[in-house]
């Protein structure tokens, strides 16, 4: 089953509406014990400059054709970032995004990812630092032996499973491999609903929610929040068994004609701990590929 639209929808104005305050607004109290956190969608309908009724309709789903006008002017009373006004608009106006037809994706969801042999090249020519493909869902659809060593074994893992939610979430390794497990955690779900924006059609998307919120106490709380951010950049520090503390940088590359594609190579400053540390997992990661020479 997909999620459904609508409710995400509305879900997301509710959770921008909570975040403000009237006080922050310059608005003036109706008077009385508020029954809802933040802004009441009267409110919220006065900032905007649309009807009351106008805005209940978009906050409801009753219809998906909001004009741009209409969504700018939500936007702006809500605050929204350029992450979280592009959200709004693929929810509000689900039209199918540059260089996806409409209606390829069909009842089954959308076709099984393949890495192109360039990229392949190119991810296997990354020797120094771990690197990584995610698709869709934050499927691992590709990785060199470093990011393999760093993270996880993903060759011994089922297709199924090379998942980067489902391994934070439930794979009780990963919370001692991040020394600030909560903040992967946010982040991870953040970016899944960002994700999950984009196609909320796909069954596939719906089943790993359900799974993770049947599982994981923290990831229904992280999902309920409705944050959204995307990883384009940032650093994590690792907790290895064996190499010990790595404080990585990652950049991520994502290919214009492909957007559900993603290229992630960690960085490592020049001269630092965690280069030597980088360099012992390279010479460990090697020593445990068949053949290998002690």
């Amino acid at each position: 089953m997909a999620l459904d639209r609508r409710a995400e929808l509305g879900a997301f104005l509710r959770s921008r509406r909570a975040r403000l305050r009237p006080d922050d607004l310059g608005l003036t109290h109706y008077g009385g014990q508020r029954r809802v956190p933040g802004l009441r969608r009267e409110e919220l309908a006065r900032l905007a400059g649309v009807s009351v009724d106008h805005y209940v309709r978009l906050e409801q789903g009753r219809t998906l054709h909001f004009s741009e006008a209409v969504l700018d002017a939500v936007a702006r009373a809500l605050r929204l970032d350029p992450v979280e006004r592009d959200h709004l608009y693929r929810l509000a106006r689900p039209w199918p995004e540059p260089g996806r037809a409409e209606g390829t994706e069909g009842a089954a969801g959308p076709a099984p990812q393949r890495v192109r042999a360039g990229l392949r090249r190119l991810l296997d020519s990354i020797a120094d630092v771990p690197a990584y493909v995610v698709g869709r869902n934050t499927d691992v659809l590709a990785w060199n032996a470093l990011a393999a060593a760093l993270i996880t074994d993903f060759g011994a893992l089922p297709p199924r499973h090379r998942n980067l939610a489902r391994l934070v979430f439930l794979d009780e390794g990963m919370r001692g491999l991040y020394a600030d497990w909560s903040g992967k955690a946010a982040d991870v779900v953040a970016y899944l609903r960002l994700d999950a924006g984009r196609r909320p059609d796909d069954p596939g998307t719906a089943a790993l929610i359900d799974e993770l919120s049947d599982a994981s106490p923290e990831f229904r709380r992280l999902w309920a929040a409705h944050e959204l951010r995307d990883k384009t950049h940032g650093r994590y520090v690792y907790r290895h068994p064996v190499v010990g503390e790595l404080d990585l940088g990652f950049e991520t590359l994502r290919q214009p004609d492909d957007p559900d594609q993603a290229l992630v190579a960690h960085t490592v400053e020049e001269g630092s701990p965690s280069e030597t540390a980088l360099r012992l997992l390279a010479a460990w990661a090697h020593r445990r590929q068949p053949g290998a020479v002690s």
